[in-house]
């Protein structure tokens, strides 16, 4: 048996262990969503936390771990008769990214439950978490409905199966733990806000405790057993501390000065809903339990704001979470009464934590580093834009608007999303199949017309129906699907201009936010000068677009030809690496291809290249000014696609729908 890396082992993490333990002490604060870069010992210390829970008590045999006590009255393996059971380890089980529906609710046999009307249930991860840990790693990178799904199960304490009019209930409380990286993607603001708390968690800079780190890993490798043994002492304590916090929760009072303060706390930082004061009451709480104490005090209030609010602050998309803690202290000090601990100093003081007076070493965006304002560092290259000669300061992006709807033509089969039309699991019936595999979408009527035409032949004499597995149905249904749209950005000197550029920024960050609505994957390559570079390689993180975007330099010749056989390397390799899901090139330029012989031959025949390959694309025309040349209009004729205006790509504008790329090629089809 494999020993775990010890939780009172490792090393600083001080928010993530806070977390965990605060949602062992009161599972009903609603999980913990960690976020950080990879390496940071995410998933060392959610598996380590199995370790301390306490034993539960089951009934036997019940494949639902009702509690003897007070068994679930509709429990699928029930009725159970209240007594004794049996104690075990709470389980820790882990929710693969790539799970189906029917791993993590349970899977119904429909075969029984038509032909024998029995409810014939094989239980899925939900109902092995009850009463234990559910452990989602890459939670971003789960499927919507999936996301969906396991976060009502979590709000409600039950899991709900239903197929064609068969249901089954049972009860699904948990410790939910979902980790992620955000440079991978982030989640949607709405599935963030069901998570209860949140911690950010980054490697350490200093060198000491990134040596103790390694000593520790490095003696745990060599002997797992003795290094568990080492810490047991440790783990003992605090083990019989989450117990005793456990024993102490009932008893806490929450008062009306720590009421006030977090509903203060919430309204000042225009968190949505009331999820966030419920959550900060009981975070608060547990955090005064943790602390040994009865009383709810104002340091409670600011560490559970600490830990619930930041990610309820997104108010955009591209927004990073956040919490301005001297907007915090301000909110507590205006809101304070008369039942916090009087003393700031002493062990209960809510006073403000003690700040560093020395230099301020963190970034300033509006300036240079000797404080210089931004407005007055001189502008490299200014006069040079139009000629192609030196590089310019990148330029914000104009104001982001709602684009029009672009999607790829045909019907896929990609990941589930929300922009072109693809076969399913979830959507509109559209017909009916012989099930290839384990059955998971039945077609009631298609099922009953392929067995009617039998019945005689199999001896029916009675009300029921006669069915064999041969006779079921698979629904096909018909959704949407997300796509890999590829943006090809023109940064050259003809797009230089600081009005132009702006406006363009603004449209390819509109297309960004679209994209990140639709669930896309999205990738970004620029040209300009003599070569084209992929700034940001495909990925599900539209904010790491948007942030790479909003950094891009301009200026030098115009390498068309370039850029779009950068494209067709990209899609090339990620059509091996994930060949079911389909791309959307946007090409975003002027047309005004220069540099080396022939330049507007060569970029219509690389356009052309994507043309054979049956690439759906887009192009969005930028030039402007009374003379205009139609070059992209030309592009998009070799690419086989569209071109559009900037006016014309807003939702708003009163040109024609843009609805499908238009492609030549079949393989759409």
């Amino acid at each position: 048996m494999s020993v775990s890396y010890p939780f009172t082992a490792i090393v600083g993490q001080d928010d993530l262990r806070l977390g965990l333990l605060l949602n062992a002490v009161s599972p009903a604060v609603g999980g913990v969503l960690v976020r950080g870069e990879k390496g940071t010992a995410k998933s060392t210390a959610v598996r380590a936390l199995a370790a301390l829970m306490p034993e539960v008590a089951v009934v036997p045999e019940c494949r639902f771990s009702c509690a003897p006590d007070s068994p679930d009255p509709a429990c699928p393996d029930g009725p159970h008769e209240a007594g004794s059971g049996v104690s075990r380890t709470a389980r820790t089980v882990e929710l693969p990214v790539g799970a189906s529906e029917d791993r993590l609710v349970g899977a119904l046999d429909i075969e029984r439950a038509l032909a024998e009307g029995v409810k014939a249930f094989e239980p899925g991860l939900l109902a092995d978490a009850h009463r234990g840990i559910l452990y989602v790693d890459e939670v971003n990178l789960l499927h919507d409905h999936l996301v969906d799904l396991l976060l009502d199960a979590a709000a409600m304490g039950a899991s709900y199966v239903e197929r064609e009019g068969v249901s089954v209930r049972h009860a699904a409380r948990f410790l939910l733990v979902g980790t992620m990286n955000p440079e991978e993607g982030e989640l949607r603001p709405q599935l963030l806000d069901r998570f209860g708390l949140t911690v950010e968690v980054a490697a350490s800079r200093e060198t000491d405790l990134r040596v103790e780190v390694v000593r520790r890993r490095l003696a745990y490798d060599d002997d797992p057993v003795a290094f568990a043994a080492h810490w047991a002492d440790e783990e003992g304590a605090l083990r019989a501390r989450i117990v005793a916090a456990r024993a102490l929760l009932p008893h806490v009072r929450l008062g009306d000065s720590a009421l006030r303060q977090i509903a203060a706390t919430c309204a000042a930082f225009e968190v949505d809903g009331m999820r966030a004061d419920i959550v900060m009451a009981r975070t608060a709480t547990a955090l005064a339990a943790w602390a040994g104490r009865t009383d709810v005090l104002a340091e409670d209030v600011r560490q559970a704001a600490l830990l619930a609010l930041p990610h309820r602050r997104r108010r955009n998309p591209f927004d990073a979470p956040g919490l301005d803690e001297d907007k915090l202290d301000d909110t507590l000090e205006r809101n304070s009464g008369e039942d916090d601990d009087p003393d700031p100093d002493g062990p209960g003081g809510g006073g403000r934590p003690p700040r560093s007076d020395g230099p301020d070493t963190g970034p300033q965006p509006e300036g240079g580093a000797d404080g210089t304002p931004a407005q007055s560092v001189p502008e490299q290259g200014k006069e040079q834009g139009q000629g192609g000669g030196g590089e310019q300061q990148p330029v914000r992006a104009g104001e982001p608007f709602r684009t029009k709807m672009l999607s790829v033509p045909g019907l896929g089969e990609g990941a589930a999303g929300r922009r072109s039309r693809a076969r399913t699991e979830h959507g509109r019936t559209t017909g009916a199949r012989r099930p290839q595999g384990a059955l998971t979408k039945l077609h009631l009527a298609a099922t009953v017309q392929a067995a009617a035409p039998h019945q005689r032949a199999r001896g029916r004499n009675g009300a029921g129906l006669l069915l064999r597995r041969d006779d079921l149905r698979q629904a096909v249904r018909e959704g949407h699907e997300s796509n890999l749209v590829l943006f090809v950005v023109d940064a050259s000197g003809s797009m230089a201009a600081r009005q132009r550029m702006s406006a363009v920024k603004g449209a390819v960050l509109s297309l960004l936010l679209d994209a990140y609505q639709r669930r896309d994957k999205v990738g970004l390559i620029t040209f300009r000068g003599k070569d084209a570079e992929v700034v940001l390689p495909p990925t599900s993180s539209v904010d790491a677009a948007a942030a790479r975007l909003e950094m891009l330099p301009t200026g030098g010749r115009t390498p068309v030809a370039a850029g779009l056989l950068k494209a067709y390397e990209v899609l090339r390799v990620e059509r091996l690496r994930d060949p079911s899901r389909r791309p959307l090139l946007v090409l975003v330029t002027d047309g005004r291809a220069t540099g080396g012989p022939e330049p507007v031959a060569l970029a219509s025949r690389a356009a052309r290249l994507h043309e054979a390959e049956g690439i759906a694309s887009v192009v969005v025309d930028c030039e402007s000014g009374p003379v205009r040349l139609g070059l992209a209009g030309s592009l998009a004729r070799d690419l086989g696609s569209v071109a559009v205006t900037l006016d014309e790509l807003r939702a708003d504008s009163i040109a024609g729908l843009v609805k499908d790329v238009q492609s030549t090629s079949g393989r759409a089809a």
